[in-house]
């Protein structure tokens, strides 16, 4: 494989390179610094990806409860969804779990979620911090009420 691509100059090609070295055994040949960070990014993305179906959720979740009149077929199917694409994910990586436990997770998490609420809302006085379980939160028959 002569000539090596450079991970700034075309990540694309990098990375079919090292998967190439990878698979004919060439450890030595590796770009071991890159290739860790990559391999990193990988669970990161996974975490990323539970946030952001996790805020959706609870924006959703959030506009439920507080306009009441404006429930419809589109809110509840967003809700869904995202309730049964969190649930795939968490089957398929089972380590993020862990997020659903980490208090700073959460926070983060809710801050998106009532931010992203208030733009579609025009409202902002929502709690400060989530009023609702995980469990509640997850279960495919629950539904906020009313504040």
């Amino acid at each position: 494989m002569g000539h090596r691509t450079d991970y700034e100059a075309d990540i694309l090609n990098w990375s079919r390179e090292q998967a190439q070295l990878l698979r004919a055994g060439r450890f030595d040949q590796l770009d071991l610094e890159h290739l860790a960070d990559e391999i990193e990014d990988v669970g990161k993305s996974e975490q990323r990806e539970l946030a952001h179906r996790m805020a959706l959720l609870l924006a959703h979740l959030l506009k439920w409860s507080y306009q009441p009149e404006r429930r419809g077929a589109s809110w509840e199917i967003t809700i869904r969804n995202q309730r049964k694409g969190i649930l795939r994910r968490l089957k398929k990586t089972p380590s993020l779990k862990n997020d659903l436990s980490d208090e700073d997770w959460w926070d983060g998490v809710w801050e998106d979620a009532t931010v992203q609420a208030a733009q579609e809302t025009g409202l902002g006085s929502f709690p400060e911090d989530c009023p609702w379980s995980v469990e509640e939160v997850l279960d495919a028959e629950w539904l906020p009420t009313a504040p």
